[in-house]
């Protein structure tokens, strides 16, 4: 069987090393033109950890996991509040045996390891299905006909938005937008996070294994905003004019946000529909069930939904949808409920290590 898959972030080559295992021919295709770069940390918990042992890859993980030493947090001068070398906001607890690791080095790794055959550069215009298979054009006038086609392509899906219509019957806000990108270890941090706020603007700064540079995060609080994701020079833009009364290293942070090549930003939110599939196309990780960074979560959801639809896939493909559906539904909503158990503050151990292995595998 022939398997297109759009997006090749985590999700998607989770998705595809599984399905070439049991024995679907696999095509992935991605919009942007090469592997993206950059990203934040993301974390690896729970069952999700069960799924990269099962790859064979863990150890890889391991070996780039990050590096933290600690973390510190200071006013808005940079007047430090406090500080700690146990754990940070973004992975946790240093004797957790979670894993938080640098996207880009998450991507790479899943990427080499999943097998499938890579169209970068592209991204699909049109999808007729019909009872044998899905009819797809793509934007750069190629053509192919498939047995399955699955959306791995994040919060503003694609596939999501051809299949079942515009997002905005789906996206939840969660009244926060965030940026990340990189730019020079000016402040010379060492394995180190530092994280600041004022109102409801804000960020961190990480710098881990390369020294020479630091990950930026600057976020604000607002309500949903109409602007094009896919222009970057007007997402600066709004997140100069947002951050831009901010004091301490903020206008250095800025200077080097309109050098970043980098450079992402997108709305908390969280994706939530009633079904995520319809005949013979199907969502995965953040198109169908986003639960927002907020949660810490999302890529643990990505990897195990990968798994879980692949392997009822492999089962019997007669009923695998619902198969799916009923096995991740549970985890998503427990997941996804952490991004609002405490607002500002974030969920507590107890909670997220309750979502994180809240769903078995086999």
């Amino acid at each position: 069987m022939k398997v297109l898959v759009s997006g090749a972030s985590v999700g998607g080559p989770v998705l595809a090393y599984w399905l070439r295992r049991h024995g679907y021919e696999t095509t992935l295709v991605e919009r942007a033109p090469a592997p993206r770069k950059g990203g934040q940390a993301v974390d690896i918990r729970g069952a999700a950890l069960d799924v990269v042992a099962k790859m064979g890859v863990i150890e890889r993980i391991r070996a780039l996991r990050t590096t933290m030493r600690g973390m510190s947090m200071v006013d808005g001068d940079g007047n430090e509040l406090m500080r700690s070398y146990e754990e940070t906001v973004s992975g946790g607890r240093f004797d957790s045996p979670d894993i938080e690791i640098m996207r880009d080095d998450l991507t790479t790794i899943l990427t080499s390891a999943s097998g499938a055959e890579y169209v970068y550069g592209d991204s699909i215009a049109t999808l007729d299905q019909d009872a044998d298979g899905v009819d797809v054009t793509f934007e750069s006038g190629g053509r192919g006909r498939y047995d399955y086609v699955f959306g791995a392509d994040g919060l503003h899906s694609n596939v999501r938005r051809l299949t079942f219509g515009p997002e905005e019957r789906f996206l939840h806000h969660l009244g926060t937008y965030v940026s990340i990108f990189t730019a020079d270890n000016f402040l010379g941090l060492d394995r180190w996070q530092t994280w600041f706020r004022e109102g409801d603007t804000g960020g961190a700064l990480f710098s881990d294994r390369d020294a020479t540079v630091m990950r930026v995060n600057l976020g604000f609080g607002a309500g949903p905003i109409d602007y094009d994701h896919r222009d970057v020079e007007q997402q600066k833009r709004l997140v100069q004019e947002r951050c831009s009364g901010l004091r301490w290293e903020v206008p250095k942070l800025l200077e080097a946000m309109w050098k970043a090549d980098d450079f992402y930003f997108d709305a908390m939110a969280q994706v939530r529909m009633e079904r995520w599939s319809k005949g013979r196309v199907a969502l995965v990780g953040d198109a169908g069930y986003c639960a927002s960074p907020l949660s810490g979560q999302g890529t643990s959801l990505a990897l195990v939904g990968a798994y879980v639809l692949a392997q009822e896939l492999g089962r019997d493909p007669i009923g695998a949808f619902d198969r799916y559906e009923e096995r991740m539904r549970p985890y998503v909503a427990q997941n996804q409920a952490l991004a609002l158990e405490n607002p500002g503050q974030g969920a507590s151990p107890e909670s997220v290590q309750r979502a994180a292995t809240s769903i078995t595998l086999d």
